[in-house]
Formats: structure tokens, sequence, C-alpha cells
């Protein structure tokens, strides 16, 4: 009956069935978003795989794309993401060139396993599976309609190679418009553009000190004191970027208390909102690397809130998690000793922006970002180091990490051609908790050279640095250290950032001509 009515299924090129299997691989993961725009974003077949990847990366690897790719490393990842999933659906589309049924077994199966996956998500509910089911039978239809293309009527070939490029076409148009329908209608459920825009900054009952001019110099090319939003670094596990509103943002404080406590967004900015200027760091940030910012941060004291719930005396941790189930352990001395440790609602007198925790993160002074920073912050448990473990520290990171001595070359860039005489070094060096009370420059193998350091605003933010050089004909490398309030000398010994921070002295080569 099928080929009476001119269909049938027939061999196909290997170019042509590994498009076919592609394009029903699109249908999957286009349909998948789409259905996923309606239960949690979160749930899209392709963000579970991208979120299954980043949490079972090896160590290294991370490592490696961190270095590589700095800021741009999710782009990396969902491009390579990409190449192997064409890759596979290629493969699996010379199995489907002579048995449509063995080919749609296993874009089947590989469904079951993204639905199974989904599920496994920290903050899963059982409707976390329905974008994968729904998105692979979508596929399913799609590959079979392609190898069931109708074939010239009186031949004996496959699939005319008109009517299959038309279907072809179909097919990823259809997938393209399920793509782009999910993410429109996920932007329209959650706007969270508009939220960020009705948000209005707090009074602040004693604001902060101004940053002057003698604390940030006018010199070309060195970082300014404070980091403008938009330029601020991003390190995260969150391939999609959470869409909480300020209406569904709740907090819950709980564990090792003598009361649970939960507050929704009112009811926290009905409380008495501070400001704090803090510098943050990120612990894969290499030596000279970028991964720093310094930034006004508005919002409510953590202290205040861990009291009122009432910790335990052996309560010596906060495990706090996002609302995408990342999870940081920060010391409770941490918090509860100092009163700039915020739960932070705004940066630089605005809202925060989404990729920096839109509506609410934690800033704690001193420590690195992966156990004091966490952003989307909606729960906060008193625990144990002995009896908790969070995301990186059950990957083998530090469980606790103060920040070290770092500093850092910003002018001459890498491998500059200078004119001889007076060349200005210039750049940044911080120590969080502690402060910096000197800066020293070396040329080549000569003695060290005291800087002139910029006036210090606080212990926990980093400080400019400049130093004059009656620059000589010749290559040059010019290296930099730093020395604490404690009177300690940033350390030479060169460390990776695993398994608590990156140690060594940022050096650059110039060419004086």
């Amino acid at each position: 009956m099928i080929r009476r009515i001119g269909f049938t299924h027939r061999p196909m090129s290997r170019t042509a069935a590994a498009a076919a299997t592609t394009a029903a691989a699109a249908v999957v993961l286009g349909v998948g978003h789409l259905v996923a725009a309606f239960l949690d974003p979160t749930s899209s077949p392709f963000f579970v795989l991208g979120a299954t990847v980043v949490d079972r990366t090896p160590k290294w690897l991370k490592d490696n794309a961190i270095r590589w790719f700095g800021t741009n490393d999710k782009l990396a990842l969902a491009i390579t993401m990409g190449v192997v999933m064409v890759a596979a659906a290629a493969l699996i589309g010379q199995v489907t060139r002579r048995k449509l049924a063995l080919g749609a077994c296993c874009l089947g199966g590989l469904g079951l396993v993204v639905a199974v996956l989904a599920l496994s998500r920290p903050t899963a509910t059982p409707l976390f599976a329905i974008p994968a089911v729904v998105g692979t039978c979508a596929g399913i239809a799609a590959l079979c309609a392609l190898f069931l293309v109708p074939a010239d009527a009186g031949r004996q070939a496959g699939p005319t190679r008109r009517g299959f490029l038309l279907a072809l076409g179909v097919v990823v148009a259809g997938a393209a418009a399920a793509g782009t329908a999910g993410r429109v209608i996920g932007q329209r459920l959650r706007d969270i553009g508009a939220d960020r825009a009705a948000f209005v900054l707090p009074r602040v009952a004693d604001p902060i000190p101004p940053v002057t001019p003698e604390m940030d110099l006018s010199v070309p090319g060195l970082t300014r004191f404070i980091t403008p939003a938009a330029d601020f670094y991003r390190i995260d596990t969150a391939l999609q970027l959470p869409s909480l509103t300020r209406d569904r943002w709740r907090l819950r404080i709980h564990g090792m208390v003598d009361r649970e406590i939960r507050l929704d967004f009112d009811e926290l900015s009905a409380r008495q909102a501070v400001e704090s200027l803090i510098t943050l760091t990120c612990v894969s940030n290499e030596v000279g690397g970028g991964l720093a910012g310094t930034a006004t941060w508005t919002g409510y004291r953590l202290a205040d809130l861990l009291r009122e719930a009432g910790p335990a005396r052996d309560a010596d941790m906060v495990l706090s998690r996002s609302i995408d189930g990342f999870t940081a352990s920060t010391p409770l001395a941490a918090i509860l000793d100092n009163p700039d440790a915020l739960l932070a609602v705004a940066m630089n007198g605005d809202a925060l922006p989404v990729a920096n925790g839109y509506p609410a993160r934690m800033i704690v002074p001193g420590l690195y970002g992966y156990v004091s920073a966490t952003k989307w912050v909606v729960d906060l448990e008193l625990t144990r180091f002995d009896r908790a473990a969070a995301y990186w520290t059950e990957r083998g990171w530090a469980d606790r990490a103060p920040i070290k001595t770092a500093s850092r070359i910003d002018v001459p860039a890498a491998f500059a051609k200078l004119p001889a005489g007076p060349v200005t070094v210039a750049g940044v060096a911080w120590a969080q908790g502690r402060g910096i009370t000197a800066v020293e420059v070396q040329v080549d193998d000569g003695p060290w050279q005291q800087a002139t350091l910029a006036a210090a605003y606080s212990i926990d933010t980093w400080r400019q640095w400049t130093w004059v050089w009656n620059a000589s004909p010749g290559t040059h490398s010019l290296r930099v250290r730093a020395v604490d309030a404690t009177g300690t000398v940033q350390t030479d010994v060169r460390t990776t950032p695993f398994p608590d921070g990156a140690t060594g002295r940022h050096s650059r080569v110039v060419t004086v001509r």
C-alpha cells in the first residue's frame, strides 16, 4: 500500500542521510525549547545537555576553557555542543540509511537520556521531562517524513532531489521557528527587562564616601577604580541565565537556626539598606588575569538576616543556593564578623544586571567568589563544613578560600614597542581583607623599585599604582609584586588556580627602541 501511493523508504546518499538526521535533531531541540518556555526555560533539552556537560567536565578542561576563552566560555561551550550534536546526528544518519526503524530508535533513546538528565537537575520537577519527550516525538516524526519523501513515478531510485530538499528546508525552518518562538515566548512570560526597569534603588541611610581622583588615577590604559557593570566579569555554571523576577523571588534561611525565616522581595525592601564598595575576584583568575572587578554594591547586611534566624553555636558554614541549583560554602564567621557582607540588590547605583545575579546575590569581602558570591540566591542553610559540601568543593576545590595577594601590570601592554626615555608603568593590586601597603616593580633582574600607590579606599578594594621607568633600548621584562598590610610579600611561586587560587608574579615583555 505504501509503495502504491508513491511513498517508500529507499537508500539515501550518506550526505542526504546525515542532513536528514541533523534536521530531525534540530527539531528535537527547537520543539523542546518551545515547550520548555511554558514550563521552565532550564528544562530545554539544549540547556539540560549544556548544564550536564558543565557539571561533568573534568577540572583540567574547565580550567583551560576559562584560560582560553575567559568570559566567552559559555559561547565556546555552545559552539562545541553544536558541533558534537551535528556529528552525532550524522552518525545516526548512516544507521538510518537502510533501517529507518533503527534510526528512529537511536533518536528516541537519546531523547530518553535527555529526559532522565532533565529530571536529575537540582531544581527539577516531574515536568522537566516533558520538553525532551515532546521534542523527541517531533524529531522522530520529522525523521520519518524526510526518509519517506515521495519517489519519482516509475523509478526505483530514492527520494527526488527536489522533493527531499524541499522537505528538508521545511523541517529546518520549522525547527528554527520553534526555537525562536520558544525564546520569544519565554522572554514575554518572564519579562525580566521590564522587571529590572521598574526596580527602585533602595534609600541608604549612611552613603559611603565617594571615590576621589587620588584613588582613581587618570593614566591611559590603567584599569578604572570602579568597573562598569557592562564590563564586570562573569564566571558561573549557568548556561541559561535565570529569569527570576522580584515577585517570584523568595529567600529561605534555615538549617541550624532557632527559627526559620522566609522573605519575599517586598519584605526585604522594607529593611534598611546599606552600601559597600568591594572588589570581587574569581578563583579561576590566572596571574595577571582580568577576572576581578570593583563595584558599589547596595543591599542588606547578611549578618543581620542570619542573626534574626539565630545561628546554632556549633554552626560554622552557610550553604547558599542559587535558583539554578548552584551551591557555595561560606564560613559563617566571614559573614557575622563583616558588616560589608551583603545580600546585594543593586550594582553601581542600578539594579543588578541579570548576568550578575538579579534580583539578589551574595557579596562577602575577602573570599573568592565561588565560596562567597552566589548569584540569584534563594536559600541560605546554616550547617557545618563536616556535614555539607558545595558545588565546587565536591569537585576538589578548597572549602575555604581567602583571596591571595595579587598585582597586575596594565600598562604598557604586553610586547609593546616603546620609545626610550621616561615610561609610565601602572596597574592594580589587591589583598581583600588586608589591604595593600606597597607595590614594587623590577626590570629584568635588577633591583626592586618602589612604585607610587594611589590613595587607598579600603582594605576590601584594589589599589592602583604607578612607576616611572627610564627605559633604555632593548628587550626588557617587567615584573610586579605587592605587599599586604600584614607585611607579607606576594610570593614568586607560580601555581595554578586549583584548588584555592593562583599565585605568582605578573610580568610583561616590552621592546624599547
